[in-house]
């Protein structure tokens, strides 16, 4: 019989990328040849937080890097596949010495997966070694140690990516795996940002040559900031480009100015709120504060399927529903105030609304959307509660109506002064006007200053709570950085 030869196997998760990227750079310097693989798990594929449109840009991004390949006379194997049924498969043909992946801050369901593969290597005799990812780090108990591991991480040149072909085995050796094919293709979607490193570096150079000159400006504006904000989250999130890369773009460039700083203060927010998630997954299923948990919030299916569809009678709610449903995309200022309307203003739990924003999130990264709806949602007893004006925050940063008439468009012929607020415009102008908002719009779907009353009168009493206030110090003890006051905000970058 044959002799197998031994393999080290790399397991691409949300870390699709060749450079920079620790657990492949090691498995390269394993001394066995590296077999590469992607696994669409059908576990993933029918849970509540993803989408197709998840699917299409990993997809893309993993071609691309086959492309990269080709020098090297190899590939990722791409597959449906379960880990565990996938390694079985492997084994059949190689002798599978070593597995290295990433660490990856999940959901409880990849978290659950990830035990239950401890225990297979375990007995398959295959050493797993992970890696702490992006500035993220697994076993902290609190943050005394964090933010210097954060810097010391990304004060770290990025890894090159150098190999040779006898690094790999060959794309002729893996024909005679035999995995399950995918069961859908790739489908292009004009209106929402494509996988891949070529893409993402396109983005990445375009804002820092020009559209970061109006960062801070537009940040907040739904449809300007859609060009003044990097645009780089989804990469981020599926780990295209790894946050130690971008961190190194601007280190060097020889002039920061105010745009740039806000730009890479987000992105060490954004690992803060990771980090969070990490220490406290719990709150993908309940309020971290544990003095919420009782909060009786009915679920009104009415008003949750109009904050869907963009149906609620409020114009830059419903635009900005519309368009993260085509787009995939919505600054942070609108992503806080659809989360806010529906939690405050509809009063329906934050959970009834998580999954459904995470399927429409391009960049749905589990670490940032957990603990961003519970601060919105005002659940967490140390930050500041904000329930959102819909009209005041419209009038603000879409003044001119653009973005609302370009999602709306049945509002397209409502004068300016009547566009935020269209169902206050008298019956005499809505007929010189020609429009029927009865057929075409719909009206409020809720009273609004009744609504912020309720909600306040609620949160604001809860705050007080005893236990809510014990809950506070200790999500204070637990996450503040020393001697520095709690990031209470956070970006989409």
């Amino acid at each position: 019989m044959k002799k197998k030869f031994e393999i080290s196997v790399f397991w691409f998760r949300r870390d699709l990328r060749l450079e920079d990227n620790i657990a492949l750079h090691r498995a390269l310097t394993s001394g066995r040849k590296v077999l590469m693989c992607y696994l669409f798990e059908p576990m993933l594929q029918s849970d509540l937080h993803y989408s197709q449109r998840h699917w299409n840009f990993v997809l893309k991004s993993l071609n691309y890097i086959n492309q990269q390949l080709q020098a090297q006379n190899t590939r990722v194997l791409i597959a449906r596949e379960d880990i565990f049924s996938f390694l079985e498969k492997l084994a059949l043909h190689f002798e599978i010495k070593s597995l290295f992946t990433n660490n990856e801050t999940g959901l409880q369901l990849t978290y659950q997966r990830d035990l239950q593969l401890e225990r297979y290597c375990k007995l398959k005799g295959i050493s797993w070694q992970t890696f702490n990812h992006n500035g993220v780090f697994r076993a902290l108990k609190n943050r005394k140690q964090w933010l210097s591991l954060w810097t010391d991480y990304t004060n770290q040149a990025p890894l090159a990516f150098s190999a040779q072909n006898e690094d790999f085995v060959s794309s002729e050796s893996l024909k005679i795996v035999k995995c399950a094919p995918l069961d859908f293709e790739f489908t292009d979607e004009a209106q929402q940002q494509s996988g891949g490193r070529d893409y993402a570096l396109k983005y990445l150079n375009s804002f820092i040559e020009t559209r970061h000159k109006t960062y801070n400006y537009h940040i907040s504006k739904p449809e300007l900031s859609r060009k003044s904000c990097s645009r780089l989250s989804p990469y981020i999130a599926w780990g295209v480009l790894s946050t130690r890369e971008v961190f190194h773009r601007f280190s060097a460039l020889k002039k920061k100015n105010a745009h740039l700083r806000a730009f890479l203060s987000r992105l060490r927010w954004q690992a803060h709120f990771i980090q969070k998630f990490e220490m406290e997954c719990e709150m993908e299923f309940q309020s971290i504060n544990k003095g919420y948990h009782d909060l009786n919030k009915p679920i009104n299916t009415v008003y949750l399927m109009a904050w869907m569809k963009g149906q609620t009678g409020i114009p830059i709610v419903d635009a900005s529903m519309r368009c993260l449903n085509s787009t995939g995309y919505l600054n942070f200022r609108m992503r806080a105030l659809v989360v806010s309307f529906a939690t405050h203003l509809l009063w329906l739990p934050w959970q009834s609304i998580s999954h459904y924003l995470a399927r429409q999130f391009l960049d749905f990264e589990p670490g940032i959307h957990y603990p961003q709806i519970q601060m919105q949602a005002g659940e967490t007893g140390i930050n500041q509660i904000r329930i959102y004006n819909p009209i005041k925050n419209s009038m603000e940063h879409d003044a001119e109506g653009v973005f609302i008439r370009k999602w709306c468009p049945e509002l397209a012929d409502v004068p300016l002064r009547y566009l935020h607020e269209p169902y206050t415009m008298p019956p005499l102008e809505v007929a010189f006007a020609g429009i029927d908002l009865n057929q075409n719009y719909p009206r409020p779907i809720i009273d609004l200053e009744q609504s912020r009353i309720r909600a306040a009168e609620e949160l604001y009493k809860r705050k007080k709570n005893t236990l809510v206030l014990r809950e506070g110090r200790r999500i204070l003890a637990k996450h503040t950085l020393p001697n520095r006051q709690v990031l209470l905000d956070s970006s989409r970058i």
